[in-house]
């Protein structure tokens, strides 16, 4: 049997394995029972597991002599959102939801530990190590501006590693297929924090005053034009202000309005440019009697997909599938925090199609994949990493 075969044995366990992470989804930071779970398969498979890492991550290494080290990650976090479905397994966390498929990304990482292990058992898997992580905290940073991604760098974990390999479940995608690009292929992104200071006055005496919503408005409009009128329009680049707060009452002119919003980007000169620009925007306002603070956050770095990590990936999964089935991946805006992890050392991003009949949308609250896709992405992982092992020495 090759791996995919060997995988869809596993299939009612994987199903299993994430129905019951679905049902008890962890925010970030906080993903206690999720890496219990995974320990405890790590543990199953007889691996070298470290507990702890990056607050709550999970570490497993399976050795098997000397040769190149292959990083394999998932990511474990669910989100701060009110599930809306129907099907028996549903959220048994008020407020708390898995909707961009980290349960997926678990059960997927457990069935490809799985598969290698017997590998290594019957001398089948090539010379080398592959390393497991089980990462919190993708979606948001800490209080230090630090994800899990982030935290795990600065532990050691990607030190002797010579590749790392990710997958991303894709509910919109075309289920059963696998996607696979090299170069950019998600953004880098930076939330930007705008603090407009006016002078409050009657509405009907506006001379008085100095009308922060007003003045938010047009930085606002003069900030949008610069992405479009500042940016070559063969470079890509977003800035969106999501929130707008001020004012206290209809008949008082607004002193103060926050402005809360995100820039994304493939490139550190776009990154600069956006910045720059945003900057410019919103203190020209202060010739008009403003005051302007402006802070940026910490950011994610673009997703960049080595070139020969991503090659041996795509030839590792005709082994598993038909080339009908292995389809080129096109950039997108969403960000991942994957992108500190293959800075560290040549890595690849890949996507798993888990689309519905009916597709449900990442973080939303109905958001659901085709399970079936589970054991195509134990096997792809798997593949990948074998493939890797056999040829980066």
């Amino acid at each position: 049997m090759n791996l995919l075969e060997r995988s869809e044995l596993m299939a009612k366990d994987l199903v299993e394995i994430r129905r019951d992470l679905h049902q008890h989804p962890e925010l970030s930071f906080q993903e206690a029972r999720t890496a219990s779970i995974a320990a405890r398969e790590m543990k199953t498979l007889g691996l070298k597991i470290k507990t702890g890492v990056a607050k709550t991550g999970i570490v497993a290494d399976l050795e098997n002599g000397k040769g190149p080290t292959i990083c394999l990650r998932a990511d474990m976090d669910a989100l701060p959102i009110e599930e809306d479905n129907e099907h028996d397994f549903i959220s048994q966390n008020p407020g708390v939801m898995h909707a961009c498929g980290h349960d997926g990304h678990v059960a997927t990482l457990i069935g490809a530990a799985r598969l290698l292990t017997e590998d290594k058992h019957s001398g089948s898997l090539p010379k080398g190590s592959v390393r497991f992580i089980f990462q919190p905290s993708e979606e948001c940073a800490d209080e230090h501006g630090l994800s899990g991604a982030m935290r795990m760098v600065q532990e050691g974990v990607m030190e002797n590693v010579d590749a790392v390999v990710g997958l991303h479940i894709g509910g919109a995608l075309p289920s059963g297929k696998l996607f696979f690009s090299s170069g950019p292929i998600m953004a880098g992104a930076q939330e930007v924090t705008v603090k407009i200071t006016g002078k409050s006055s009657h509405a009907a005496l506006p001379n008085s005053g100095i009308d922060a919503l007003v003045l938010a408005a047009q930085g606002i409009v003069t900030a949008q034009q610069g992405v479009s009128r500042q940016l070559s329009p063969m470079d890509s680049g977003v800035l969106t202000f999501g929130t707008i707060r001020g004012g206290t009452a209809s008949n008082v002119l607004a002193d103060t309005v926050i402005l809360e919003g995100t820039i994304r980007f493939f490139s550190e000169e776009v990154h600069r440019k956006l910045k720059n620009h945003i900057s410019s925007s919103f203190h020209m306002l202060e010739t008009l009697g403003a005051k302007i603070s402006i802070k940026f956050g910490s950011h994610y770095l673009p997703v960049i997909n080595n070139t020969e990590i991503t090659d041996r990936l795509r030839i590792a999964s005709t082994e598993i599938l038909e080339e009908a089935d292995i389809l080129p991946l096109s950039p997108m805006m969403f960000a991942e925090d994957f992108s500190f992890f293959s800075s560290e050392v040549p890595g690849s991003f890949f996507w798993l199609g888990a689309a519905l009949p009916q597709p449900r949308m990442h973080h939303s609250t109905n958001f659901d994949f085709d399970e079936t896709c589970l054991p195509i992405g134990a096997a792809s992982l798997a593949s990948g990493a074998i493939e890797l092992l056999r040829e980066l020495r």
